[in-house]
């Protein structure tokens, strides 16, 4: 496993990938508090007005507020709007 990692490191640094590519990472971008944009989630666990938990690799994602909207899901990919007051990861 550790191997593993060494080569994933040496890829990223020799062929210029960003780590969440090699590493299966999430991709989060926010604007202001009204959008949140996540990408490669591995799926949606929970969805209220005021709080949406997705799945990741390792752990969860876990977004508060309120006026919650999901303008656009699909199997890797979640545009949510709304008013964004917290953004937590949770490793279980």
């Amino acid at each position: 496993m550790k191997r593993l990692h060494q080569v994933k490191d040496w890829l990223m640094k020799k062929m210029d990938l960003p780590a969440d590519v090699l590493m299966d990472l999430p991709r989060i971008t926010m604007v202001g508090q009204i959008h949140i944009y996540i990408e490669n989630h591995r799926g949606l666990l929970v969805f209220s007005d005021t709080e949406v938990r997705l799945l990741l690799k390792q752990g969860q994602l876990l977004i508060r507020g309120n006026s919650f909207v999901i303008k656009t899901i699909l199997p890797e990919e979640l545009l949510l709007e709304g008013t964004i007051e917290q953004v937590l990861f949770l490793n279980e």
